[in-house]
């Protein structure tokens, strides 16, 4: 049985754990240092932290909470939030990430894409395309937390960081984003199908059965998700979760 990597996407406002809906209505959900003990224990595959405010705030993710995480995580990790520079990953590879996610620079300056996946190997480069409707236009990959729209479909775009030097795409469905209703699986799999190098989908899961349907469905790579490890219930009480192993073999 094949098992995909399952991810947690834990968001970073003000250094503390929130999750979104929309990428809007922040709820605080602990502190993520001790999201990251819990989660050792639960055997996570890996671990994702993004700054949300980091590019509208033109500052680099904080490099202190970066070894924070490092020092306390027993899987790798890999962390976004105002990446612009070689400087900005060496610091945080050197901090203890073993992977970067670039959004807003690798819109505003692809080659930075190509620049650092020479430098630091395709697979230290992850590029997430945040993607939404955009009325008249269909779906767009968007920048600086979903505010900017980039004029680029999704497949545009997954095409050119691929040919760039990504090493993996995350594609993210803002409409999704803690809404619980599952993944946008046609835009998964119309990335999927465009590129060779790894998908991961992200936005909407609530179950096993939605990571399944990412994968079997949208040929996700991988799966990530934020408030399916974070919430419990329909009433969303905050608990720090992880499936069994056993759950998530699939053919």
């Amino acid at each position: 049985m094949f098992r995909p990597r399952i991810i947690p996407v834990l968001l970073l406002k003000d250094e503390a754990l929130v999750k979104s809906v929309e990428f809007k209505k922040h709820n605080y959900i602990g502190d993520p240092v001790n999201a990251v003990r819990i989660f050792n224990d639960l055997r996570a595959d890996e671990l994702v932290f993004l700054d949300i405010e980091a590019s509208k705030e033109n500052r680099l993710i904080s490099l202190d909470f970066v070894r924070d995480v490092g020092e306390e995580a027993n899987m790798p990790f890999a962390v976004g939030g105002g990446i612009k520079t070689i400087e900005d990953i060496r610091a945080i590879i050197n901090a203890g990430a073993e992977k970067v996610i670039i959004n807003t620079a690798a819109i505003k300056n692809p080659e930075f894409i190509r620049e650092a996946a020479d430098y630091f190997g395709s697979s230290t480069i992850v590029v997430c395309i945040d993607v939404k409707k955009k009325l008249f236009k269909g779906n767009q990959s968007w920048t600086l937390n979903g505010s900017v729209a980039s004029g680029m479909t999704p497949v545009e775009t997954a095409k050119k960081m691929e040919a760039l030097g990504a090493g993996e795409i995350i594609v993210q469905s803002i409409d999704k984003d803690g809404t619980m209703s599952g993944y946008d699986i046609e835009l998964v799999k119309s990335i999927s199908e465009a590129v060779s190098i790894p998908v991961i989908a992200l936005g909407g899961a609530s179950s096993i059965s939605d990571l399944k349907n990412a994968h079997t469905q949208g040929f996700a790579s991988a799966m990530a998700a934020g408030s399916m490890f974070v919430y419990q219930g329909s009433k969303k009480g905050v608990l720090i979760n992880y499936p069994e192993k056993s759950e998530v073999n699939f053919e």
